[in-house]
């Protein structure tokens, strides 16, 4: 065991929580275990007394701030506006950094999540067994963890194939019969953050959120040498490994002019708003940061709920609040609104919608336990809301639902992205947007 030699925390962040104990209801680890120390003042009080030299860096704190899932529901429950995000990846990155994991969790956590996850060509190719074992059913062979591991994967991958620039007045009809009629002039230019996991999972979500964005007139550009966001070394601990990926990105994206800068994951939008904590000494962060917009966010902005017109969802239709949308970027209206304007009458209120799933990134590779009773819990909830179709607005999410509703036969209920719940309602003859307005 290991007592904190150097300072970790802001002492003036960690004081400012009061323990009012507001946060408890939000917090999805105490919901489930009611333990306090599994509550957001109790490892607040955990990081102090570490910090402090009150208590030894040993399995029992660890184990306590490892099981965070790190949704910030708490944030925004506090009334004191704690900024626990800041305090809990400043304490991981001191755990990771004075603390002895076994030779099993540093490979987890320092090769598969780290150099792996981040890398699309590295992730493909280790997946590719992973798959195979899949399809001929030989799950069963390997241990439980594994088994739990292999039901995440999608039974479709589809890597993205997204050009560097995609003009909006170059859209076509998918039939090939013109039913769109392009706008006469884009209404600006867009950079797209096409992420690790959703290019090679989710790779037709991210040419369905370009396809919107071109449908409400903008142009976009995916530069080709962006990089990882950083979010899943920050999330893990690893800091310094964040902050290379934030510079990388901050270069790829600051080669010409851009209105605005779009994300569909988020948990990776989460972090890129967050450039400017992470990097707080470069100038450049803080105006990347305040470019980085939701999907949804952005279409709601532009008004993109008006060309969904008089389409109307024939099944009944719920969403869940990813965290990192919800708790960390306070977004929830945006999205809900684009869902009710296609599922109208058929949307229904999920209840629970923004408790956390257990996805929380790579949450459920490292805590399957807890992520597994989380899954449980989401999964209960859907099926109370009757709908067969679950819109969310982040990769780990639709992989833990899928999963999740897999193993209760709930085999019937869709899980989809919000750009492809989207882009096939509008699939035929929709109205693109012009400078003027839809036609």
């Amino acid at each position: 065991m290991t007592v904190a030699s150097e300072p970790f925390l802001d002492e003036q962040t960690a004081l400012a929580c009061v323990h009012c104990g507001l946060c408890l209801g939000s917090c999805p680890t105490y919901l489930e275990t009611g333990n306090e120390n599994d509550s957001p003042r109790g490892r607040i009080y955990l990081m102090r007394a570490v910090q402090d030299g009150r208590l030894p860096l040993g399995d029992t704190a660890v184990r306590h701030i490892d099981t965070c899932l790190g949704c910030r529901a708490c944030e925004a429950a506090c009334p004191s506006g704690v900024h626990y995000g800041e305090l809990l990846e400043a304490t991981r990155d001191h755990i990771e950094r004075h603390h002895h994991r076994s030779p099993f969790q540093n490979f987890l956590r320092r090769v598969v999540i780290e150099r792996i996850f981040p890398h699309p060509l590295r992730m493909k190719l280790a997946l590719l067994p992973a798959r195979l074992l899949k399809r001929a059913g030989a799950e069963h062979l390997f241990p439980q963890f594994v088994q739990d591991s292999l039901a995440l994967l999608p039974a479709e991958m589809n890597e993205g194939h997204l050009p560097e620039l995609s003009r909006a007045g170059d859209l076509q009809s998918p039939s090939g019969g013109g039913g769109y009629k392009p706008p006469a002039r884009p209404r600006g230019r867009v950079g797209f953050i096409r992420g690790c996991v959703m290019n090679v999972m989710f790779g037709r979500t991210n040419e369905h959120s370009i396809r919107l964005l071109n449908r409400a007139g903008y142009d976009v550009v995916t530069p080709r040498d962006q990089g990882c966001c950083g979010a899943l070394h920050a999330h893990g601990g690893n800091l310094a490994a964040a902050r290379e990926a934030a510079r990388a990105n901050l270069a790829a994206f600051a080669r010409e002019p851009l209105d605005a800068i779009i994300i569909n994951a988020a948990g990776c939008g989460s972090t890129l708003k967050e450039y400017n904590h992470l990097l707080a000494a470069d100038p450049r962060a803080a105006a990347f940061s305040a470019k980085v917009k939701d999907l949804s966010e952005f279409l709601v902005a532009a008004g993109f709920q008006s060309a969904i017109g008089n389409r109307r969802s024939a099944i009944k239709v719920t969403f869940h609040d990813a965290c990192h949308l919800a708790h960390a970027q306070r977004i929830t209206h945006p999205p809900r609104l684009l869902v009710k304007a296609v599922a109208g009458a058929n949307y229904v209120e999920m209840p629970e919608s923004d408790v956390c799933c257990g996805s929380a990134g790579s949450y459920n590779l490292t805590e399957p336990e807890m992520a597994e009773r989380l899954q449980r819990r989401k999964v209960e909830n859907i099926l109370r809301t009757g709908a067969t179709c679950v819109v969310t607005t982040n990769p780990g999410c639709l992989l833990q639902m899928r999963a999740g509703l897999d193993a209760a036969g709930a085999t019937h209920i869709e899980t989809l992205h919000i750009a492809d719940f989207l882009e096939r309602s509008l699939a035929c003859s929709a109205p693109v947007m012009t400078r003027g307005g839809f036609n």
